[in-house]
């Protein structure tokens, strides 16, 4: 039996096999991810209907079992409320934050590091969020 936060199988798989600077996609329900899939993605649905899984619960289980170093979401109108950006950044914590404008989010989903994109049922508007994996610190780097 796994003791991970995450025991999904095809999540851990893809984890497992990506590197520093791979890219996981958390995506809400609504992007059009048979679009977005690059080269190197695997796609793994968890939208089995609106608001489950949502978007906070699925990047919790990712920050438990992997490094992430940096995080982009996309720019959104002045007009438009994006509460969940705080939300990740409170979860994420000290990690490089980038907002990007639309289409060019898009086409840094479809980049080729791009290893894993989850789509969840998560309702809320500007919620896709691009992860940057990091390294796993030897306990001597920890030190210094």
């Amino acid at each position: 039996m796994l003791k991970t936060a995450v025991i999904h199988p095809t999540i851990l798989e893809v984890l497992g096999r990506s590197g520093h600077f791979a890219q996981v996609v958390i995506a809400d329900g609504n992007l059009a991810v048979g679009a977005m899939a690059g080269p190197n993605s695997t796609t793994v649905h968890l939208n089995f209907r609106p608001g489950l899984l949502d978007a906070l619960t699925v990047l919790e289980g990712i920050v438990a079992v992997c490094p992430i170093q940096g995080a982009t979401v996309m720019e959104k109108p002045a007009e438009a409320c994006a509460e969940i950006h705080d939300a990740y950044q409170l979860l994420l914590g000290d990690v490089t934050w980038e907002t990007m404008e639309r289409w060019a989010f898009y086409d840094k989903i479809r980049d080729p590091a791009t290893t894993l994109i989850i789509q969840t049922g998560e309702q809320r508007r500007f919620a896709n969020l691009i992860l940057t994996v990091g390294v796993v610190k030897m306990a001597e780097e920890s030190r210094f």
